[in-house]
């Protein structure tokens, strides 16, 4: 009987739970995706689109100032309510009301852009030209910021993480130079709110922004989505052992004795630095990876303080002299990677300098992509003095053989969170933002696309029409960066490669409502990314002052050639965007504009302005049919119109 007691009393005590469990599903709360939050930014002048999730059926109103509606949940518990347009205004309230209550505060009515692509998006307010001064500036209550975290995804996601903040110097500092510059300059001229969304991610590919649909259509990436779907298939397998594997280079970075000045490393292997380690005996390699010189210090130098130069290092380096760390940039543990094109320059103590033989230790980790000791001249690579040093003329070269011992691999796993596949960070980045009220979008990326050259073309308006597409409202704007000049060739790269990107670029402006921002004139050729960001937000924001609030203004972008036709002796070039005048930035003749025959062999052209249009000629080509105008990666054009915009780059043939 006992035991017939205890299975009734178990079966009532299961009845009760369940009637616990259904009681608390039938008070599920009411919750919105991470997009909506206090501080935000609601698309004045538009239908407001809110959703979120609740229990099946359950009703829930959703108040903004006067205006409400009510919807119910579905089956699957998502909703989705819309509010009526409201003009720009605030601060008000965002109330959702279902079995419990959400209030959103500070809600502000204005122009909300998104800012997506790779690191020139990316690139903090506090790296910009003059980032002491902006940041200290950057008090905007009126501009309001949101900052996606990264997240790889092998199916779209409804969520994603992030929080909105009031712009202050504080909020500002690490979000987008470029998002922020181009905010500020429409809050300013605009006068209303505007709420900027970052979406991005340094050293993407446009593929990985774009949704599967579009791609398919298209007939591109399918080998590398049966790859996505294998390890989302794999997930929780993969996940294991890059856990593995992380805890792996985790435990080899607390070992510093390879470092140690008296190991043995004569068996180490050996690679002519600098380069990239795939390049050199390790390809396909990330991971951590041991660096070992010995260098010979002259007597005169002995006890001074020295200063050591090594270039670029991909990505992460902990780097120690004679057994002592004496600097380092990144951290693994914290994912803090986006350091694999800043030179490392590390003051060593005079107390470590020894006569003679001095043991150099570089530990580096590259978590995706090329890594090493890579970049910058030979020269680049130094100890030197230290200022104030007793002897200022020894420099001792680093440049040449290093040895090397690599350590725990990462891609001995498939790369879950590589971003570089297709769709993964539309998944997980993108897709969450869908349908939420937005003006437009600004885009930076092109650089990690650089292999396509004229192909980059077809993928860029995949990604801008499968967005319109996905979002339902239309061809909202989007507005793109033409990417700077970077000398490409030392690392390998075809010169011509970047020409033709830019030349795909340009193409794209035949999509309607699109919008180009040159920046020819902005670049460095040793540094792919450029610290004007000041300079490239306010030439994105002319295009949308312009093209999209309708604002009168002489010049909104640089010449861009619309037509070729051939005379006796000479091409004619007709020009858009000409504002008040085409001139040479300099003063001087115009440059970089060359001719070709039906042979397609192109030669030096003078050039003359007349009107909006200029004429070619050369003295080589006596019928010329094709024209080319900045036609290398490191070209530095001066045709501009009267407003200082620069011309943008193009190939271009008669008709």
């Amino acid at each position: 009987m006992r035991k017939r007691e205890t299975n009734a009393a178990a079966v009532a005590g299961s009845a009760l739970l369940a009637a616990v469990l259904a009681a608390a599903a039938v008070q599920a709360d009411v919750r919105l995706p991470a997009v909506f939050g206090d501080h935000m930014v609601l698309q004045r002048d538009q239908p407001i689109p809110v959703w979120g999730w609740a229990d099946p059926g359950e009703q829930v109103s959703i108040t903004l100032d006067r205006a409400q509606t009510r919807t119910l949940a579905g089956p699957d518990g998502r909703w989705r309510a819309q509010l009526p347009a409201q003009p720009a205004g605030g601060p008000t309230s965002l109330v959702v009301q279902g079995a419990n209550r959400l209030v959103f505060a500070d809600v502000l009515l204005g122009e909300v852009w998104l800012a997506s692509g790779q690191s020139n998006m990316e690139w903090p307010l506090t790296a910009a030209a003059d980032s002491a001064v902006e940041v200290a500036a950057a008090n905007w209550p009126q501009i309001r910021l949101f900052d996606v975290g990264h997240r790889v995804a092998f199916a779209p996601q409804d969520d994603l993480t992030g929080a909105w903040q009031v712009c202050t110097p504080q909020t500002a500092a690490p979000f987008s130079a470029v998002a922020y510059f181009f905010g500020r300059h429409l809050q300013r001229e605009l006068d209303v709110p505007v709420g900027l969304i970052k979406s991005s991610w340094g050293g993407t590919i446009s593929e990985t922004w774009t949704d599967r649909g579009s791609l398919e259509a298209a007939g591109l990436e399918a080998a590398q989505l049966a790859a996505v779907d294998q390890a989302g298939a794999r997930l929780p397998e993969l996940l294991a052992a890059q856990r593995a594997a992380t805890e792996a280079v985790a435990q080899a970075l607390t070992d510093d004795r390879p470092a140690a000045p008296d190991l043995a490393d004569q068996d180490w292997a050996t690679m002519s630095c600098p380069t990239q380690w795939e390049q050199a005996g390790l390809p396909g390699f990330d991971g951590l990876v041991w660096f070992r010189r010995t260098v010979s210090i002259p007597p005169g130098l002995a006890g001074e303080d020295l200063v050591l130069r090594l270039g670029p290092v991909d990505e992460i380096d902990d780097t120690f002299f004679n057994g002592v760390r004496i600097g380092g940039l990144g951290s693994f543990a914290e994912g803090v990677v986006d350091y694999w094109d800043d030179p490392r320059e590390y003051r060593i103590p005079g107390r470590l300098v020894l006569a003679g033989d001095n043991v150099l230790a570089v530990r580096v980790v590259d978590t995706k992509g090329a890594g090493g000791l890579w970049g910058g001249a030979p020269e680049a690579m130094m100890l030197e003095p230290a200022a104030g040093a007793l002897s200022s003329g020894d420099r001792v070269p680093l440049a040449g053989l290093w040895r090397y011992r690599p350590g725990p691999r990462l891609e001995a796993v498939p790369s879950i969170q590589d971003p570089n596949q297709p769709t993964v960070l539309f998944n997980g980045m993108i897709h969450p933002l869908l349908g939420f009220g937005l003006r437009g979008v600004i885009w930076y990326q092109g650089e990690s696309n650089l292999v396509q050259g004229f192909g980059y073309e077809q993928r860029m308006r995949l990604l801008i029409d499968g967005w319109r597409r996905l979002w339902g409202v239309g061809a909202f704007p989007f507005y793109y960066v033409q990417v700077a000049p970077f000398h490409y060739g030392p690392y390998g790269f075809d010169p011509g490669l970047l020409p033709r990107l830019w030349e795909a670029q340009r193409r794209v402006l035949a999509v309607p409502n699109t919008g180009m921002a040159v920046t020819t004139d902005l670049g460095n050729l040793a540094d792919i990314h450029p610290r004007q960001k000041q300079e490239v937000g306010r030439r994105l924001a002319l295009w949308a002052l312009a093209n999209t609030y309708g604002r009168a203004c002489p010049a909104y972008s640089g010449p861009l050639v619309v037509e070729a036709a051939a005379e006796a002796g000479a091409l004619r070039l007709r020009f858009a965007a000409t504002g008040t005048g085409l001139v040479a930035r300099d003063g001087g003749p115009l440059t970089w504009f060359e001719v070709a025959g039906a042979d397609s062999v192109f030669r030096p052209a003078a050039a003359r302005v007349d009107g909006t249009t200029i004429v070619l000629t050369s003295d080589e080509v006596t019928a010329p049919v094709q024209a080319r105008f900045a036609w290398s990666e490191d070209a530095s054009p001066n045709l501009v119109n009267r407003e200082g915009l620069p011309a943008s780059p193009f190939w271009i043939q008669a008709k």
